[in-house]
């Protein structure tokens, strides 16, 4: 959706798409919007209750079902699992994408890995397409004033997708861009922290054959998983850099993620979109 400053801080009804990279700031700016005028849409937490619900609890009582003592209980229904996903706690999606490699470290095989991967990639691109849906649910049944989509980071692998034309068509999207300092913090926060991570198969294959090379392992049933994923978080920022870029350029507002920091109220949030729409349009 294109629009002028004016147009948009004149908007009564605003829908907002951040775009970025996971640990840019999306969710920062979602928390310093006040909860009673602005509708909190999180594509993550859409996918773990809605389109992923059932394969993550499925996970979960797989590797119950490997204990004795809950395997007896569960069978007799003498508990249930359930998860606990919430905004603020999206680990049972992290967990269920897994990561590669041994699995004596928690790793999975490769085909069961790109299963999930792909089981991954159906839900985000569904749960961006419901956000036409929840945009007249939050105005017309929860009373909101705005809506603010939280999407993904790898929502950049689906570009010419319909749920990008949805996005497109329903909400103002905003391109919250890494510099250099950002993307070396978002690097080391990878190290100290590896998390699963969404690839698709034709970067996955070529970095993992690179990988495998590279460390003399004849199979991805060898790797160390986290070590892997130290590994290809910066060939991941490569890889998504120019994406992003050419959906931003040709569909959002771009903003310097280092001034996330910096907004500390609603009105901060407003005046940092205009201005990434004054900018664009004035070089345009």
């Amino acid at each position: 959706m294109h629009m002028t400053r004016d147009e948009f801080v004149n908007w009564p009804q605003k829908a907002v798409t951040l775009l970025g990279m996971s640990g840019v700031g999306k969710t920062h700016l979602a928390n310093r919007l006040p909860k009673t005028n602005w509708f909190h849409y999180s594509g993550d937490y859409r996918i773990g209750t809605k389109y992923l619900a059932e394969p993550i609890l499925d996970n979960i009582k797989r590797q119950a079902m490997q204990i004795d003592f809950l395997k007896d209980l569960l069978r007799s229904d003498s508990i249930y699992i359930a998860n606990n996903i919430s905004v603020h706690n999206l680990e049972p999606v992290s967990t269920f994408l897994g990561k590669i490699g041994r699995a004596e470290l928690g790793g999975l095989p490769i085909d069961e890995f790109k299963r999930r991967q792909s089981l991954h990639m159906q839900a985000e691109a569904a749960a961006m397409s419901d956000v036409a849906e929840f945009i007249d649910k939050a105005h017309e049944i929860y009373g909101y004033d705005h809506f603010l989509n939280d999407a993904g980071g790898s929502i950049c692998e689906l570009p010419t997708s319909p749920a990008i034309e949805a996005l497109k068509q329903h909400t103002l999207i905003l391109y919250l861009k890494c510099d250099p300092e950002m993307e070396e913090e978002l690097i080391r926060r990878a190290a100290s922290n590896p998390k699963p991570l969404f690839f698709n198969d034709i970067f996955l294959d070529k970095k993992l054959a690179k990988y495998l090379a590279r460390e003399k392992l004849d199979s991805a049933e060898e790797i160390e998983p986290d070590h892997f994923v130290k590994w290809i978080f910066p060939e991941l920022l490569e890889h998504r850099r120019p994406i992003y870029e050419a959906l931003a350029n040709e569909h959002a507002y771009t903003v310097d993620a280092g001034l996330i920091s910096g907004v500390s109220s609603e009105s901060d949030f407003i005046e940092l979109i205009a201005d990434g729409i004054e900018q664009k349009n004035h070089s345009g």
